[in-house]
């Protein structure tokens, strides 16, 4: 058919699909089971072939190794920094970086993208709202939520916890569970049944790595055209709603053919 495929590093590349980007990962700066700053993670997702990365830290009630007790202003201030550090040097060697977070209700977690810095700021109720609020604070600001590791059974993670009404897409695909490479939480069925709960309630499906150190497990997804920016992502997250996986404009990457 004239379709080519290649390999960059260690990032496989299907040249249908050859903008690669990293949608769940972690800097040190701001997560407290990272390993890795985020300028760091940069380099090594430029270095594998990616084309751009979604830093999403872990949030105020998640493993944040920000001080809870700063006054507001000062935590988004640090919290950014992974982020901030990591798109310094993105812009430097050509990768991509776009800012995202991830809330955590009681071991259920929720990835948040589409808004920034200054909408922290201006938000610091956003720490505290329920997953419902939470939902219509961030679609009526135009960002998005994703359902994180939805099935992922964890001493850390009391019960599973299904919000199909207050989200807009599903994790499908988690390499943390998929990819041979992982070292942890590796139970391909986790991802099995995010899958069977998107499709059940008609909901996009997205992937990432959940990364937390440079020794990459190479998921996320593979674009037919290029993001400009996170809103991008939005968009393009939104116009899968309702289409089977092949039909989506997207691929998702479980690690599996670059480790």
């Amino acid at each position: 058919m004239g379709e080519t495929e290649y390999s960059y590093g260690k990032l496989h590349i299907d040249s249908r699909y050859p903008y690669v980007y990293e949608t769940h990962l972690h800097t040190s700066q701001a997560s407290a089971c990272a390993r890795a700053t985020g300028a760091e993670m940069a380099r090594a997702c430029h270095k594998a072939g990616y084309t751009g990365i979604m830093v999403t830290d872990h949030f105020f009630y998640g493993n944040s190794c920000i001080d809870r007790s700063l006054p507001w202003q000062e935590w988004v201030e640090q919290f950014c920094k992974g982020y901030e550090d990591a798109k310094a040097e993105g812009d430097r060697i050509g990768l991509a970086v776009f800012f995202g977070w991830e809330a955590n209700y009681d071991g259920t977690e929720f990835l948040i993208y589409g808004l920034d810095k200054e909408w922290l700021l201006d938000h610091p109720e956003v720490k505290d709202v329920t997953v419902e609020e939470q939902y219509y604070l961030v679609r009526d600001a135009g960002g998005l939520v994703v359902h994180c590791h939805p099935y992922r059974d964890e001493a850390y993670i009391p019960a599973v916890r299904i919000f199909p009404d207050y989200i807009d897409a599903v994790e499908g695909v988690n390499a943390t569970h998929s990819c041979k490479k992982s070292r942890g939480h590796n139970r391909p069925e986790f991802d099995v049944r995010a899958q069977e709960y998107a499709a059940r309630f008609h909901l996009p499906m997205t992937a990432g790595s959940d990364i937390h150190g440079t020794d990459l497990l190479f998921g996320g997804i593979a674009c037919a055209q290029k993001l400009q920016d996170v809103h991008d992502y939005v968009r393009l997250l939104k116009s899968a709603k309702g289409l089977a996986v092949e039909d989506c404009p997207y691929r998702l990457l479980d690690g599996n053919e670059s480790c």
